[in-house]
């Protein structure tokens, strides 16, 4: 029996996202894990099924968040099947390198439709269901990105810039209803075999707690979940302590 709510995180891939999912999860919270899951048509049941082992009532639900129809049935299903939607996390990232001159039109829509669309779309769809209950929590992934552009990386920061303003704009629409909306600002490597495999170096620090491990990210979550409404945190910045920054 679901003690609590659903969470829906919206890019649940088997680091950051399925760290936050889980630890929702066990708090009595029903897991719905979303994910375009086009590569791999099994990842997301398998995290699913480790859930479950877990003893932790998790669904996997297949979701593009660039599709309005995908993401308004998403929600719709989880309300009608699984439980009231208590939170949902945008957690889609687009983290991709090209030259100014090498982006071309295609890669700029495409990272902007991953990153700042699919978060208003999830952002609204959630709202949506959230409002007449005039309660819920609604949480965005953001990066470095989100505050400063990189070389070689305008796609990506300008759709993480834009997804912070879609989030800042929906906490000041949504706060005096009851809805919190905060923004999570992960500035720094995360322990993930992407890491592993293309900054060794930087993984090298992991053991002197030198990369963000995504049990920790969670907890940044959760703490922004059961945050008392007279003082609610809009955006929140995480990074490891050797992180020059």
């Amino acid at each position: 029996m679901i003690e609590k709510g659903a969470v829906l995180v919206v890019g649940a891939g088997s680091a950051t996202g399925s760290a936050i999912a889980k630890r929702f999860g066990r708090e009595g919270h029903a897991v719905c894990l979303a994910r375009r899951n086009k590569r791999d048509p099994e990842a997301g049941e398998a995290i699913a099924a480790e859930f479950r082992t877990a003893g932790i009532d998790a669904h996997s639900l297949t979701c593009d968040a660039r599709d309005e129809d995908q993401v308004r049935n998403t929600v719709d299903r989880i309300e009608a099947e699984i439980a009231p939607l208590d939170v949902v996390v945008f957690n889609v990232g687009g983290n991709v390198r090209f030259d100014i001159t090498g982006t071309t039109t295609r890669i700029f829509e495409k990272v902007w439709q991953m990153a700042c669309l699919g978060g208003f779309l999830t952002g609204r769809e959630a709202a949506r269901v959230m409002l007449p209950r005039k309660k819920g929590t609604i949480l965005f992934t953001g990066a470095t990105a989100s505050l400063r552009g990189a070389a070689g990386f305008s796609a990506f920061a300008s759709a993480k810039a834009g997804l912070r303003m879609v989030a800042q704009s929906m906490a000041r629409e949504l706060g005096p209803k009851g809805i919190h909306v905060g923004h999570v600002v992960i500035d720094g490597a995360i322990d993930t075999e992407f890491i592993s495999e293309r900054f060794p170096e930087k993984y090298a620090t992991r053991e002197r707690d030198g990369i963000l491990k995504s049990e920790q990210i969670a907890e940044a979550y959760w703490f922004l979940h059961t945050q008392h409404r007279s003082a609610w945190t809009f955006e929140l910045d995480v990074r490891p302590w050797m992180e020059n920054w």
